[in-house]
């Protein structure tokens, strides 16, 4: 391994989130000195998961199977889904525990200043979802920014001739912030004062 192959390595890493050069550097340090028991472990989970991803058919979540593995459990409760922007406001919702129905990913919010425009946005499978009926409440838990607003009203408004029960996640996620840096706490707070649009 050459210092350039190193490097490499050190700018790869400082390019994931919430980390710069001086993490990376540490990071990769960490995984040299420990290559047995961190950096061979590490290369064979980043392989398996790079062969096998998937992204699930039916709401849009990743997984190494497609329907995903919330998708397929018989445990979740299939007549509640809750719309979240991306899949690490998925994941952040299963973190709390709190949560047993299904998911809708849209892969984004509406936004008219980064041309999100509603065709960009997996809104046509979730209205088949609704039409296909089965759902009584669909949970709105986009994020408390303009843009979520935005996308909020926009579903209700697509959604409001059709028999289902349309809630939002209540009040007292901070406006700006987005599930992912949420606590598990305030995530159920909200989760459990939701109120219907």
């Amino acid at each position: 391994m050459s210092g350039q192959d190193i490097e490499k390595l050190i700018k790869l890493i400082a390019k994931l989130p919430s980390l710069g050069s001086r993490s990376a550097r540490r990071i990769v340090l960490h995984l040299i000195k420990k290559k047995e028991a961190s950096l061979l472990p590490l290369i064979e989970a980043m392989q398996n998961v790079a062969n096998n991803i998937k992204t699930c058919e039916i709401c849009g979540n990743f997984d190494t199977s497609s329907p995903c593995s919330v998708c397929s459990s018989e445990k979740r409760e299939k007549n509640i889904v809750c719309v979240v922007q991306d899949v690490a406001d998925l994941w952040a919702m299963e973190r709390t525990g709190f949560y047993h129905g299904q998911y809708h990913v849209l892969g984004g919010v509406l936004s008219a200043l980064d041309g999100v425009a509603p065709e960009d946005l997996n809104i046509e499978s979730l209205l088949n979802k609704v039409i296909s009926g089965g759902i009584d409440e669909l949970v709105l838990a986009l994020p408390a920014t303009i843009d979520g607003q935005i996308t909020s009203h926009y579903l209700v408004n697509k959604l409001k001739s059709y028999d289902v029960k349309i809630t939002s996640l209540a009040q007292g996620i901070p406006v700006g912030a987005e599930l992912d840096y949420m606590d598990e706490g305030t995530i159920q707070l909200a989760l459990n004062s939701r109120k219907e649009l």
